[in-house]
């Protein structure tokens, strides 16, 4: 295998302000509300996105970027065929961590718990907000299918532009939101020579509970 393994060596030096417990808000959600406005006023690109890792039908891992569209006391939610791989994985196993990469401000936090789907109504009104053309996207792609080729995608979507062709899109019946229910979360800031810290929330008879972790 060809490549630079000196470059795989690179590591920067982390000046960033500490994090400890009594830094911590209470709830780890609304401690990510703050990250996350904060990873945004940064500039950090794509601050909602997640790595939402599932378990496949052979007990292995697997894991694909989502974009997280709401977080609430109830958990974070994402959107996604429910045809897919994905949620084929979560159906058979309603389990799932996400995490979230903010490099930038050298953060990551994750959140390890349950999955539901949420409801018709919500799932109809992230739809009805999205552009047209991802509207009839979510028609069009048979998604985690294998396929011929950019062809086939072509064709559908120009048979779904055709069928609704001057009229709103309604959301497909095989696409919906994901909701992940926190039991456990973690809060993970860089620090000089590599000693990081590490806040880890733990959902205990109803309560948050806080600790730290050695890095």
């Amino acid at each position: 295998m060809s490549g630079d393994s000196t470059s795989l060596q690179a590591r920067i030096e982390y000046e960033t302000a500490g994090f400890d417990v009594a830094d911590a808000l209470a709830d780890p959600l609304l401690q990510w509300w703050k990250w996350f406005h904060e990873a945004e006023a940064a500039g950090c690109v794509e601050p909602h996105a997640m790595v939402v890792a599932t378990v496949g039908d052979d007990g292995m891992p697997d894991a694909r970027n989502v974009l997280a569209r709401g977080a609430d006391e109830r958990g974070l939610v994402f959107f996604t065929n429910y045809e897919s791989a994905k949620s084929d994985q979560l159906d058979a196993r309603p389990v799932a961590v996400a995490v979230f990469s903010w490099l930038a401000v050298h953060r990551q936090c994750k959140f390890r718990g349950t999955v539901e789907r949420v409801s018709a109504v919500e799932s109809d009104e992230y739809f009805a907000s999205r552009p047209r053309l991802s509207q009839i996207g979510a028609w069009a792609s048979p998604q985690s299918q294998p396929i011929a080729d950019r062809g086939v995608l072509e064709g559908r979507l120009g048979d779904v532009e055709r069928r609704f062709a001057g009229e709103d899109v309604p959301r497909p019946p095989h696409w919906g939101g994901w909701r992940i229910v926190p039991i456990a979360a973690e809060f993970w800031q860089g620090r000089p020579s590599r000693l990081h810290d590490r806040v880890r929330y733990d959902l205990v008879d109803g309560t948050w509970s806080l600790s730290r972790l050695a890095p």
